[in-house]
């Protein structure tokens, strides 16, 4: 077992201890959680990362407001401790029905929706310190990746350039992966996979001597994982490739700087140095793209002003620029695909290589 994961199956084990010591002495047992919300995260500008504030609330068993959670939270530590004991996985959807149960002598169920497991979950990373994964419970995959890279995965060799036409599945849990050999000098992120799939298909990882991830939207944590990793252990450039639309910017946020979400988990997610090589403002109006806008809804302006206003980009005069440029002059949306107007294989030729060449990306 790894030393992170001794440390893990330490901090459980402080868990039970600390709650059995309040009981021992006769008082109400409480778990202490940090707040998940705007409120009490920050935007640190020296370290370009979205970090949790010091804000807590106190969980006490015996308060019918608490109760439950507490319960729920305690729980999935056990299912945790047991993981780690056996050395074995469950994804999220298993860990619901691990912890589904009726309780004893009633008709109430510890969980009745896998949204109470997985907070309890994401409560439990907050109190012990430890990522999802070293709890060892697994999201879904979603998510390819193409390049002339060799990794070793729980004993088995696998060579990235030659997987066909699907690339290398990227699972939820990169802790353990090993790199052996990577050949490359940046790696391209896309939101989407049809368009990873442009690019694989061009060998764009291959003429371009880089490494072509996508996931289906927003990065999964195994994704933003094996960037991270990839860029700090390897000193690969990243670069984001979205729709021009305020979901594909946020996307690229939360790459660079972390989520509000998990900004406990800032420092092994995020990665201040990625650069945005998606749609501009300034690319819809160079490659003539206005006849391809998508109108926006209100929903679509809505994000826009959440957006500008978030302290990561309020002081961006460049992202400013791109924002307001979006809502008052292009006055819509557009897709990477609308660039096939140019040629099936424009975006793999022309736009990436060009756009890199140039130093046309934004920080």
């Amino acid at each position: 077992m790894t030393e992170k994961k001794q440390e893990t199956k330490k901090n459980l084990k402080k868990l039970g201890s600390d709650v059995l010591t309040q009981i021992d002495k006769g008082d109400n047992p409480t778990l202490e959680v940090p707040i998940r919300t705007l409120s009490n995260v920050k935007y640190d500008t020296t370290s370009k990362m979205i970090r949790m504030g010091e804000g807590v609330a106190k969980r006490y068993f015996f308060n019918v407001g608490h109760v439950r959670k507490f319960v729920q939270t305690v729980e999935a530590a056990a299912v945790a401790k047991e993981l780690l004991d056996v050395q074995k996985h469950l994804s999220l959807r298993e860990t619901f029905y691990r912890m589904k149960r009726t309780l004893p002598n009633s008709n109430i169920n510890l969980v009745d929706e896998q949204e109470e497991s997985n907070a309890a979950i994401e409560d439990l990373e907050l109190i012990t310190g430890s990522s999802r994964e070293l709890l060892n419970i697994n999201a879904n995959k979603l998510g390819s990746v193409a390049g002339k890279v060799v990794v070793e995965d729980k004993g088995d060799t696998i060579d990235w350039s030659k997987l066909g036409s699907g690339g290398w599945s990227i699972p939820s849990n990169v802790e353990d992966i090993t790199f052996k050999k990577v050949d490359a000098k940046f790696i391209v992120y896309l939101e989407k996979a049809a368009e990873w799939e442009r690019l694989h298909e061009d060998r764009v990882w291959d003429k371009l001597n880089c490494i072509v991830i996508s996931s289906q939207g927003q990065a999964t944590r195994g994704i933003r994982r094996l960037l991270q990793r990839l860029s700090i252990e390897h000193k690969l450039p990243v670069y984001i490739l979205t729709d021009f639309d305020a979901y594909g910017w946020y996307i690229y946020s939360v790459i660079k700087y972390g989520s509000i979400s998990l900004a406990h988990i800032s420092e092994q997610l995020a990665i201040p140095n990625a650069r945005f090589l998606g749609l501009t403002a300034d690319d819809i109006i160079k490659y003539d793209l206005k006849k391809h806008l998508i109108k926006f809804e209100e929903v679509d302006l809505k994000r826009l002003e959440q957006v500008k206003n978030y302290d990561w980009f309020k002081d961006n005069k460049e992202w400013q620029r791109q924002i307001n440029m979006m809502k008052n002059e292009i006055k819509g949306k557009a897709e990477l695909a609308a660039l096939t107007s140019h040629g099936i294989s424009f975006i793999s030729d022309v736009y990436i290589p060009g756009k890199i060449k140039k130093n046309d990306w934004l920080d």
